[in-house]
């Protein structure tokens, strides 16, 4: 870390007070501390009278003069040192004097900064104004606040301490952390920035908070979460008539923040629940004019309700919608007739996996093409024949990978004769879409999405080749 070239950030060695029995200066997790040579070194320390009586075992004076004499060794030591009085609300809760007397403890050992935890994520804003209310009464250096989200109230929590003086703010990147998480720094730095005018960062910086988000989730190999405050996918979308015709008059009428802001956007969302603002907002993002196309409208519309209806959904398949509103345009082209086409999955042995054939006949402008493939599974098998049986005509679908692949059951109490949604995310190193197919049979469902897959990207070259 030390020859990373950081400009807007400090490395922090973080460890215990000493242990109860040693002196500062042989106690070994002091020095592990000292040895890692940052500038900063923060000490977390007990503040609750629970703790100390039940985890440490000590007396209350012998807590306080732990928490002084090991931050005034390492002070000398370095240039800053963070105590985090750990528990801190719940312990000013069960005994506020005691609580108190910690922070001062801190105080008296030359602390830089305070920091309140609140670590079991328990206590409510309304405590915290209060807790912080006195504190502020008997210490003068810097405050920070450090929230569990435990009672999804870390956000609040912190907000709170905020708005009656503290200025240091501890929080994760969308709040990952142990049990509930702690603080999403995300949201905070957000709300803190935009709704309550403290400077956190640069608006180039704020700009950029989806994509570090975006990125964290990425390092964590986890889905980002779409509902996620200020940053989600969900964030900014609209999917009621209502709120859509709101959204084109005036975007504050059902947006609590420009979402470009904090590198989102405006996203308008197609479902049962759209009316004609829906469908010719999602016109004009395709490049599709629909205002005074009233029958092509009142036909998407209802073949949207119609297919929702029997278990499709373009929320993650707007390929699939917009080769539907070119269907209602009268321009949806035919690239291929299926003639027919085989799949077979065959188990010969126990303990082997199964092995996947797929043959396909296709006509493509009164030209026959018959292929097969083998395929990890019967579905990559039908996506590998129907593409070695069409790349003789459409050579650029040799680019199209199949990137993500979703099932779904429909309907419960019919066991394994249910109706599946199946969703594919298709991609040729240039662009990325999603389709969607639904039936009985979970191989039918896969050809419906992946037939509009193909037929998307074809329609999608042709468009930018008309430029």
């Amino acid at each position: 870390m030390k020859k990373l070239k950081l400009k807007n950030a400090k490395i922090a060695s973080f460890g215990t007070t000493r242990k109860p029995g040693a002196k500062p200066s042989q106690d070994f997790n002091l020095k592990v501390l000292l040895d890692a040579d940052t500038p900063v070194v923060t000490l977390v320390g007990k503040a609750w009278d629970l703790h100390v009586r039940d985890d440490l075992r000590i007396s209350q004076k012998a807590n306080l003069e732990i928490i002084a004499d090991s931050i005034a060794y390492i002070k000398r030591r370095v240039d800053e040192v963070i105590f985090d009085a750990e528990h801190f609300f719940d312990g000013f809760r069960a005994n506020p004097d005691y609580a108190l007397e910690c922070l001062k403890a801190a105080q008296q050992g030359g602390a830089d900064w305070i920091v309140l935890c609140e670590t079991n994520g328990g206590r409510l804003p309304g405590e915290v104004r209060e807790a912080l209310t006195q504190v502020n009464r008997v210490i003068k250096t810097p405050l920070g606040i450090h929230c569990h989200n435990d009672s999804e109230l870390a956000v609040a929590n912190t907000l709170a301490g905020v708005e009656v003086g503290v200025t240091q703010v501890q929080g994760t990147v969308n709040g990952f952390g142990e049990r509930c998480g702690n603080l999403n720094l995300i949201s905070a730095i957000a709300t803190l920035q935009l709704k309550m005018g403290k400077k956190c960062v640069t608006p180039a910086q704020l700009k950029k908070l989806r994509e570090v988000s975006q990125f964290f989730y990425e390092l964590a190999n986890l889905q980002p979460n779409k509902r996620q405050p200020y940053v989600g996918d969900s964030a900014f979308a609209h999917k009621g008539g209502l709120h859509v015709a709101g959204v084109l008059k005036n975007r504050e009428t059902y947006e609590h923040i420009d979402p470009e802001l904090v590198g989102n956007r405006q996203r308008v969302l197609v479902s049962d629940l759209s009316g004609r603002s829906n469908i010719v907002y999602k016109g004009k993002e395709y490049g599709i004019d629909l205002k005074d196309k009233g029958e092509a409208i009142h036909d998407i519309l209802r073949r949207t309700k119609e297919l929702e209806g029997q278990g499709y959904e373009f929320q993650a398949a707007e390929a699939s919608f917009e080769l539907l509103i070119q269907e209602a345009l009268g321009k949806k082209r035919k690239n291929f007739k299926l003639v027919g086409f085989r799949v077979i999955d065959e188990k010969r042995k126990e303990g082997e996996a199964p092995i996947s054939e797929a043959t396909i006949m296709v006509e493509v402008d009164g030209e026959m093409e018959h292929a097969a493939a083998m395929g990890n599974g019967p579905v990559n098998a039908l996506d590998q024949a129907l593409r070695r049986a069409l790349t003789k005509f459409y050579p650029a679908l040799k680019t199209v990978e199949l990137l993500d692949y979703k099932v779904r059951v429909l309907s419960s109490g019919e066991g394994t004769a249910a109706s599946v949604r199946v969703l594919i995310e298709s991609g040729d190193g240039k662009d990325r879409w999603g389709t969607v197919g639904v039936s009985h049979n979970v191989i039918e469902a896969s050809w419906q999405a992946l037939v509009d897959s193909i037929d998307y990207k074809l329609y999608k070259d042709a468009k930018h080749a008309r430029g």
